[in-house]
């Protein structure tokens, strides 16, 4: 038996459903590059790159506007301020996107990625159980109440009411409406939202990370998909700022401007124990 490794074993390799590269010809999930060139938008792209399928004109548009409402959150957002800061270090703008990119983590920019697992997992709930949406929201509230845990996609540090919800509400209530969408995950995050408001005891509104988790569930893209699509969109805002800061010709920027020092809160200065080694004079 020979167990070499035969021709047919290496081009295995890296076997993908994704492109078809040969010589004069490129693929895309089976379609022609150059038939989707003109044709085919930036988006539908995305989607089809990432799911093997075209969307609908309504699910590219839907696709289309959670990332165009994810671009962005201004220079104080860590995955911004790290990309400015790292294109003063003159790094390329490729490494300066990349420094902003890899601050995107559970904390920062993974909260889309929690609330479409937690809206899966509530929809989950209700299939076994045949509960409403409000009382499956409920117990869903209660059992992060009771381990102190955050309802991801709801409140936001910055504003009262997210300026992107209720856009994005509208254009998912319409899809829901026309048929475009099942609307099931919709129901559960509005459901979510009264429940944490009356948990709470005031209004904790959905924010982008919950209504853009409302579109992907809807949309039927995996929890982990969610945070990739989340980072992408970001990117465009890291690039521009990346960009911005590179043309202000700055030099090693760091958090604080000149002549600020960030405040010293160790022990006061103190001897070093043991005796002073004697140094020979210059």
């Amino acid at each position: 038996m020979n167990d070499e490794p035969t021709l047919g074993d290496a081009t295995a390799w890296w076997s993908t459903g994704v492109t078809r590269i040969e010589p004069g010809l490129i693929e895309l999930r089976g379609f022609p590059i150059q038939d989707l060139i003109g044709r085919a938008g930036f988006i539908s792209t995305v989607w089809l790159m990432v799911r093997g399928e075209l969307p609908s004109e309504r699910e590219a548009a839907l696709l289309e506007a959670t990332m165009i409402a994810s671009v962005d959150h201004g220079p104080q957002a860590p995955s911004i301020a790290s990309a400015r800061m790292a294109i003063t270090c003159g790094v390329g703008i490729n490494s300066a996107m990349a420094n902003g990119v890899n601050t995107l983590g559970d904390v920062h920019g993974g909260a889309g990625q929690q609330c479409v697992q937690l809206l899966r997992d509530a929809q989950g709930l209700r299939d076994e159980s045949g509960l409403d949406a409000d009382a499956a929201a409920r117990r869903v509230v209660d059992e992060h109440r009771a381990s102190r845990r955050h309802v991801p996609g709801f409140g936001h540090r910055f504003h009262p009411v997210d300026p992107r919800r209720d856009a994005l509400l509208d254009l998912v209530s319409a899809a829901v409406a026309d048929g475009v969408l099942e609307g099931r995950f919709l129901e559960l995050g509005l459901a979510l939202e009264r429940q944490v408001e009356a948990a709470l005891g005031r209004p904790l509104p959905i924010n982008i990370d919950g209504i853009s988790a409302i579109v992907y569930a809807e949309l039927g893209f995996d929890p982990e998909l969610a945070r990739g699509l989340f980072v992408l969109a970001r990117s465009v805002g890291i690039l521009a700022h990346a960009w911005e800061e590179r043309e202000t010709g700055r030099r090693i920027k760091g958090p604080l401007p000149p002549p600020l020092l960030a405040d010293y809160i160790g022990p006061m200065t103190r001897p070093v124990p043991g005796e002073v080694p004697s140094r020979p004079r210059p």
